[in-house]
C-alpha cells in the first residue's frame, strides 16, 4: 500500500471532532489504501443474499424489491471496481443470486420482460462465476416465466439447459430443473412425459438432504415439491392426485404465505371445474381473489386465475364472464 496516503487519511481521521459523515468518509479512505479492501462489502453482499432468498415472510412483492435496493446498488458499485481473479469469482457468484432473486420477485409481480432481464443477467453471473448449481438455479426459476404466462415450450427449453447444467448429482436445482419440466410437458398435453418427469422429480426429491432442502428461494424443500406437483397434476386432470399434493403442501406451508396459498386454492378450484362443477370453481376462485389483500391481487395470482376463467368459458360462459368481472 501506498503509505503517505496511508499516513495521511489516518490524520485527517483523527484530527479534531469532526462530523459523523467526515469519520465515515475516513474509514473510506484507509480502507480503500488497503489491500484487499472489499472483503467488508463482499461479507455484506452474502449475507443479504442469504437474507433475501428466505423468502417474502408476509411481505408484498414490491415492498421486498424496495427492501432491496440500497443491495443492489451497492452490488452495482462494487462490480465495478477492480479485483483479483479469486474475489471476481466469488463476487459474480453472489451477483448471480442476488439478481435471481430481484427476477424471482419480478415473475410473481407479472413484469414478464424485467424477469426475463434479471434472470438473463443472473445467468451471464453464474457462468462468469463458473458454479453450475448456481446456473442450474437461475435457469430453472428463469424457466418458470414462460411456463406461469403461456410459453409452455420455452419453458420446456430453460427446464431441460437447467437440468444439463445440474449434472446427475442430485441437488435441489435439479429437482426444480425436473418439476418445471413435468409442469411444461402437461401444460402441452405430453402426458406419458409429465408423468416421467414427475417420477424423475419424486426420484430426486427423496435423496435431498441438508441446504438443498432449505425453505427458502435457492432450496427445493418438500412444500414447493408438493407445490409443483399439484400444478403438474392438476394440468394433466389427474383430480385426485393434485388434491392430495394440495392437501401435503397446505401442510407443510408456514403463515402467512399468502401467495402459496392462493395459488394451490385456485389449482384447487381448477381441479373442481375439471371434475365437471364449473359454478363451485367459480365461486371457490373469486373468494380467494376478495380475501386476497390488495398488494397480491395481480402478477401471477391474476395470471393462474385467468386461465381458469378460459378453462370454464367453454362450458359455463357466465360463470366465467361474472369471475372475470370480479378481476377488474
Amino acid at each position: 500500500m501506498d503509505r503517505r496516503r496511508f499516513l495521511g487519511v489516518v490524520a485527517t481521521a483523527t484530527a479534531g471532532s469532526g462530523t459523523l459523515a467526515e469519520i465515515a468518509e475516513a474509514r473510506q479512505g484507509i480502507d480503500s489504501a488497503l489491500s484487499g479492501s472489499d472483503a467488508g462489502d463482499l461479507a455484506y453482499l452474502e449475507g443479504a443474499f442469504e437474507r433475501h432468498r428466505g423468502g417474502y415472510r408476509g411481505r408484498a412483492p414490491a415492498v421486498v424489491l424496495g427492501q432491496m435496493r440500497g443491495d443492489l446498488d451497492l452490488l452495482r458499485a462494487v462490480l465495478n471496481r477492480p479485483h483479483t481473479a479469486a474475489t471476481r469469482t466469488h463476487l459474480a457468484r453472489i451477483a448471480a443470486g442476488i439478481v435471481g432473486l430481484v427476477a424471482i420477485i419480478q415473475h410473481d409481480r407479472g413484469d414478464q420482460r424485467e424477469a426475463h432481464r434479471w434472470f438473463t443477467t443472473a445467468e451471464r453471473a453464474a457462468q462468469e462465476s463458473g458454479d453450475r448449481h448456481m446456473l442450474a438455479w437461475a435457469l430453472a426459476r428463469h424457466a418458470m416465466v414462460p411456463l406461469n404466462y403461456g410459453a409452455p415450450e420455452a419453458a420446456a427449453d430453460l427446464a431441460r439447459r437447467a437440468g444439463a447444467a445440474a449434472g446427475r448429482a442430485p441437488s435441489a436445482s435439479a429437482a426444480l430443473a425436473a418439476a418445471v419440466t413435468a409442469r411444461a410437458l402437461a401444460s402441452n398435453g405430453d402426458r406419458q412425459g409429465a408423468l416421467r418427469e414427475v417420477a424423475a422429480t419424486r426420484t430426486i426429491a427423496e435423496q435431498l438432504e441438508g441446504a438443498e432442502t432449505a425453505d427458502t428461494w435457492f432450496g427445493y424443500p418438500m412444500q414447493k415439491h408438493h407445490v409443483h406437483l399439484s400444478q403438474a397434476f392438476t394440468l394433466l386432470g389427474n383430480t385426485q392426485e393434485a388434491y392430495d399434493e394440495q392437501d401435503a403442501a397446505l401442510g407443510l406451508t408456514r403463515a402467512p404465505s399468502v401467495m402459496t396459498r392462493a395459488l394451490l386454492d385456485i389449482d384447487r378450484a381448477t381441479c373442481m371445474s375439471t371434475e365437471g362443477d364449473p359454478a363451485h370453481a367459480a365461486e371457490k376462485a373469486a373468494g380467494v381473489w376478495e380475501a386476497l389483500p390488495t398488494a397480491y391481487r395481480g402478477g401471477l395470482v391474476r395470471e393462474r386465475t385467468s386461465t381458469l376463467c378460459d378453462t370454464i368459458a367453454d362450458t359455463a360462459p357466465t360463470v366465467a364472464q361474472e369471475l372475470r368481472a370480479a378481476l377488474v
